[in-house]
C-alpha cells in the first residue's frame, strides 16, 4: 500500500531506445518510484536491438524504484509496436529483432498489397494498409533472405508481448497492438487466414489474443526481478494505445505526438478504414477504435538542422519564403522510404534562423496533413461525446511538446487550440492505468480521467498559415516523382517513435 492508502502498480514503457518504469498510486495517480534503463539500437539501414536487452533493461528500471516495485500489486506492458521478435524453441531471439523504422521491408509490403486484392481489400478488411514498419512484412522479408532464420522460428511475437511473455510464461498479446501487425484483421478481429497464407506463417507460432479488461497471467518467479510472484499482469498494448490510455482520451479529441518520430491519433468508435494508407485503423485498448498516422523524421530532423547550422534548437526566425522537406530517414507519411531531405527556395538572405523554422514546418505539415483523415469528414456514425470533436484542443506530447517553437509552429500551421498536458510518461502511464483497471474493475481510461493526467496549459488559436501550408504542399506535391515511392503504397500509417534528447518522454507516444 502506497502512504495514500491506495495499492501500488506499475507501468512500464519499452521504448526504441530504452526502458521506463513508473510505480503508481492507484488511487491518486501519484508517482511514487521511477526507473529508466537503455538499451542499444543498430545503426544504417537494419534498425535492429537485442529483445534480451529488454529484458534487461526492464528488469534495471524496476530495481530503480527500490521497495515499492517490490510492494506493487499488479503491472502492466507498453512497448514499441510493429517488431518483428523471432523466437527459436529454446525461447531464444534466433535474431535481434527488426524494429518498426527498419524499411528493409518495404518491397515485401508493395507485394502483398498487390497480391492479396490491393489497398481496398486491405483497407476494408484488416484496417490498415501495410507499409514497411509493420511486422507482416518483416516477416516476409526474413523468408526471403534468411530462410534459415525463419525456418528455426517455432514462436513470433511483438516487443510488449515478449516482455509480458518473461513475466507471466504465457504466450499472449492484446488487440491494440496485434492490430499493426498486418495479420490481424479488425473485421473479424481475428487473425486473418489469407495474409498468414500469404507471408508463409503457421498461426501457432501466434499470442493468444487476449480480451480488453483480462489479464495476461501473474508474475512467475525470477530471482533477479523486484516483484512479487503472483502480481497481476495486464494484457498490455503498443505504445500509442498505451499513450491513449495514459491520456485518458474520449473518442474525436486529437493527439500530435512530437518524438524522433511524430503520430497524430484519436480514439473512434467507428473502424476506420483509409484505402490512401495514409491512416493505419488501428485497434485501441479498450475495444475502441485508434485511426492514426505516423511520420519517421519529427523532432531529430529538427535538431539535426539546428546542429548543421550550429544554432540553439529555438532559434528559429520567420519569413524567408524556404521550404524544406525533412526526409532525413525516408518517409512514411508520405510513403518514400527511400527519399532525402529537399531544400527549395533557397536566397542570399535566407537566415539560418528561418531555415531552421522551414524545417519545424516541413517535420509538422506531413502530421497535421493526415490529422483531417484521422478525425473524418464527418462525426461519427455512433455519436460524438461531449467534450470531444471539431472544437476539442490538439493535445499536443511527446518531447517536442515542451518547446516553445514547437507549440509555436503547431498553433500557426493547425490554427487550433493546443493543451500541453503537464503529465509526463504517458506510455508508462497508461500501462499503469491499465494495470490499476485489473485491481479495480475500472476502465483504464477512466482511470486516467480520475488521475487527471491531460491536465495543462492551454494555448490559444492563431490565425492558420495558409501561405506556408500551401507552399510546403506545392513543393511536396511537385517533387514526390523526384523522391521516389515504394512501389505504390500510399504510407504505412504505423506508429511507434523513439526517445530523443528533448526528454523523457520524446517518443510518439507516444517512438
Amino acid at each position: 500500500m502506497s502512504a495514500a492508502g491506495g495499492p501500488l502498480v506499475v507501468g512500464v514503457d519499452s521504448s526504441t531506445q530504452s526502458t521506463k518504469a513508473l510505480v503508481v498510486d492507484a488511487a491518486t495517480g501519484r508517482v511514487v518510484a521511477s526507473g529508466q534503463a537503455p538499451h542499444k539500437v543498430s545503426s544504417g539501414a537494419a534498425r535492429e536491438s537485442d529483445p534480451e536487452e529488454w529484458w534487461d533493461s526492464l528488469v534495471d528500471a524496476l530495481r530503480q524504484c527500490g521497495d515499492a516495485a517490490r510492494e506493487a500489486a499488479a503491472v502492466s506492458v507498453g512497448g514499441q509496436q510493429h517488431g518483428l521478435v523471432a523466437l527459436g524453441a529454446d525461447g531464444r531471439p534466433v535474431r535481434p529483432t527488426m524494429l518498426w523504422n527498419d524499411v528493409r521491408s518495404a518491397p515485401q509490403a508493395a507485394r502483398l498489397v498487390a497480391e492479396l486484392g490491393g489497398a481496398e481489400w486491405w483497407a476494408g478488411r484488416i484496417g490498415s494498409v501495410p507499409g514497411a514498419a509493420f511486422t507482416a512484412p518483416k516477416w516476409a522479408w526474413l523468408r526471403e533472405h534468411e530462410p534459415a532464420a525463419a525456418a528455426a522460428t517455432t514462436a513470433v511475437r511483438l516487443p510488449h508481448d515478449y516482455l509480458t511473455e518473461r513475466l507471466t510464461g504465457e504466450a499472449t498479446t492484446d488487440r491494440g497492438d496485434a492490430s499493426g501487425t498486418g495479420w490481424w484483421a479488425s473485421a473479424t478481429e481475428a487473425y486473418d487466414s489469407d495474409v498468414l497464407q500469404a507471408v508463409g506463417l503457421d498461426p501457432a507460432l501466434l499470442p493468444r489474443v487476449l480480451r480488453p479488461g483480462e489479464a495476461a497471467g501473474t508474475v512467475r518467479r525470477h530471482a533477479e526481478l523486484p516483484l512479487r510472484e503472483g502480481v497481476l499482469v495486464g494484457a498490455g498494448t503498443g505504445d500509442n494505445a498505451a499513450a491513449a490510455l495514459g491520456l485518458g482520451l474520449l473518442p474525436g479529441a486529437p493527439v500530435l505526438s512530437l518524438g524522433t518520430s511524430g503520430t497524430v491519433y484519436a480514439v473512434s468508435r467507428d473502424r476506420p478504414a483509409d484505402p490512401s494508407g495514409t491512416v493505419a485503423g488501428f485497434a485501441d485498448a479498450r475495444g475502441d477504435w485508434l485511426p492514426l498516422a505516423c511520420t519517421l523524421n519529427c523532432t531529430l530532423a529538427a535538431d539535426r538542422v539546428a546542429a548543421l547550422l550550429g544554432l540553439d534548437r529555438e532559434a528559429v526566425e520567420p519569413g524567408g519564403g524556404v521550404t524544406f522537406l525533412p526526409f532525413l530517414d525516408g518517409e512514411r507519411t508520405p510513403d518514400l522510404p527511400a527519399a532525402s531531405g529537399l531544400l527549395h527556395g533557397l536566397r542570399h538572405d535566407t537566415s539560418g534562423g528561418q531555415l531552421l523554422q522551414a524545417a519545424y514546418d516541413g517535420a509538422a505539415f506531413a502530421l497535421l496533413r493526415a490529422l483531417d483523415l484521422v478525425l473524418g469528414d464527418k462525426p461519427s456514425e455512433s455519436g460524438t461525446d461531449a467534450g470531444t470533436g471539431a472544437g476539442a484542443p490538439l493535445l499536443l506530447i511527446g518531447g517536442g511538446a515542451r518547446g516553445t517553437a514547437w507549440q509555436q509552429t503547431v498553433r500557426r500551421l493547425s490554427g487550433r487550440a493546443v493543451q500541453v498536458p503537464q503529465a509526463r510518461e504517458l506510455v508508462a502511464l497508461g500501462a499503469a492505468a491499465q494495470a490499476a483497471g485489473l485491481l479495480t474493475g475500472e476502465d483504464p481510461a477512466a482511470v486516467a480521467r480520475r488521475w487527471d493526467t491531460a491536465r495543462g496549459p492551454l494555448l490559444e488559436p492563431v490565425r492558420r498559415d495558409e501561405e506556408t501550408l500551401e507552399r510546403l504542399a506545392a513543393v511536396l506535391d511537385g517533387a514526390e516523382p523526384l523522391l521516389g515511392s515504394a512501389g505504390g503504397v500510399k504510407g504505412d500509417g504505423s506508429d511507434s517513435g523513439d526517445d530523443n534528447s528533448l526528454g523523457s518522454d520524446a517518443r510518439s507516444t507516444v517512438g
